[in-house]
């Protein structure tokens, strides 16, 4: 009996996936369990496996190719099977969306001449020629190698019989105004194109409307949305508009956590940690002694955890993904610097299992090793929280009756006001503050 090869959802969150590549071809045998093709979820590269044994006996989904979950992908079935009502007639495998450079799932770039009329003096037109049309019919587009930047304009031809002839400045001019040369009538010496001719050409010529207007090649690259970048879309979305956020910024003393990082670093490199590591555990601590921050809004109730999942954001070359350290508030610090230095390398390479990336309770987003002192990061939905951490730096700071250096860093709480007030975010994020001004405690 035939078997189709669904869209599958192979992430909580999926609504569609997009097929990366086939790794069966039509005529191939296959086995239940076997691995036929890879599918880009909304957030991972995963496999796709056969739920039947057979042949591969057509593929109905090309490459590059969006499905919704459910849509059938592919047939396995014997090999005189009739699958015809299953396929609609098609037994091989259609082409890719990638042929000449042409991006996936992208439309073909059009190019495009733009045609007018130049006015030619009389006196140059052959006496017998036709009067031109005002719009002459267009001209085929150049090739991908002579096309210049700009569209180029073609005017009506002025009949000659000899080469054309053109001064340098004539032929940069021309070039830079999109004129093709030998729709200009040269007044220089025995015909020779010059400056003003060029100058002439281009008054003569009107200006086409904007929306005529095709731009070439050369001057855009589309690329297709990934399954990760639609879902950060549509996610961002969710966020922005309908929940009623609020922030709270806090500058945090970090001396203390740069000189713990030093001893722990003199101890050896099984106890190497970063800053990131220890901010993590500071707060995985501090969602434990205040519940109410790490919660999710649900829309007719309210969610607190007692245990924190601690989502940990990762910028890669497709977007941002959010791994998850499952039960962060019991793991050491070591633990936690292994785990979160595992999940950014594999989330970079899209090898994540969906149970690593769903089911966090507060998220933590840093872009403080890139140099910024302080940002606002968006909810991700149903959290009621996300703390966005700036980078570390040495500022003076009065103490004492004199100024003295010391490490300080900025974290801004973005709040969903329907679940967290003002005061609970901020008694949240002076308890954080304690844990990080005295991060011993953290080792207890």
């Amino acid at each position: 009996m035939a078997t189709k090869v669904m869209m599958e959802a192979l992430s909580p969150t999926m609504e569609e996936g997009r097929l990366v590549k086939w790794l069966k071809n039509v005529g191939d045998a296959v086995k239940t369990g076997e691995t036929i093709a890879e599918v880009e979820t909304d957030k991972a590269i995963m496999e796709l496996v056969a739920r039947g044994d057979g042949i591969l006996r057509a593929r109905l989904v090309e490459e590059g190719a969006t499905s919704p979950i459910g849509e059938t992908l592919a047939v396995i079935a014997t090999a005189d099977e009739d699958i015809s009502k299953l396929t609609g007639g098609a037994t091989t495998a259609p082409t890719t969306a990638v042929s000449r450079g042409v991006a996936e799932n992208a439309e073909p770039i059009k190019t495009s001449v733009i045609t007018v009329a130049v006015a030619v003096p009389a006196a140059v037109a052959a006496p017998s020629a036709p009067s031109a049309p005002a719009v002459p019919s267009p001209v085929a587009a150049p090739s991908a190698t002579s096309a210049s930047p700009r569209d180029t304009i073609v005017a009506a031809p002025v009949q000659r019989t000899e080469p054309v002839r053109s001064s340098p400045l004539a032929r940069r001019l021309a070039t830079e105004r999109g004129i093709a040369l030998d729709a200009v009538h040269g007044s220089g010496p025995n015909g020779r194109i010059i400056r003003r001719d060029i100058e002439s050409a281009a008054s003569a010529v009107s200006a086409p409307s904007p929306s005529s207007l095709v731009p070439s090649a050369e001057q855009f690259t589309d690329v297709p949305l990934t399954q990760i970048r639609k879902t950060i879309a549509r996610r961002l979305s969710e966020s922005i508009g309908p929940i009623p956020t609020f922030y709270l910024t806090s500058e945090i003393d970090m001396t203390q956590v740069g000189k713990l990082r030093e001893q722990m670093l003199a101890a050896g490199d099984q106890f190497k940690v970063s800053v990131n590591d220890i901010v993590l555990k500071a707060v995985a601590t501090a969602l434990i002694r205040h519940p109410e921050c790490n919660a999710h809004w649900l829309t007719d109730h309210i969610r607190y955890f007692t245990r924190v999942h601690l989502g940990m954001a990762v910028a890669t070359d497709d977007g941002l993904i959010v791994p998850v350290i499952t039960d962060a508030q019991s793991k050491g610090l070591g633990q936690i610097g292994r785990e979160a230095r595992d999940f950014a390398k594999r989330a970079r390479e899209r090898k994540l299992t969906p149970a690593e990336y769903t089911g966090s309770t507060f998220s933590v987003s840093n872009l403080g090793m890139f140099g910024i002192d302080q940002f606002t990061a968006i909810i991700n939905p149903p959290e009621a929280a996300i703390l966005a951490i700036g980078s570390t730096e040495t500022k003076p700071v009065w103490e004492n009756g004199a100024f003295v250096p010391r490490l300080r860093m900025r974290v801004t709480m973005s709040c969903d006001h329907r679940v967290i007030d003002g005061a609970v975010g901020a008694r949240f994020l002076q308890t954080l503050r304690q844990l990080l001004e005295a991060p011993m405690m953290l080792l207890f």
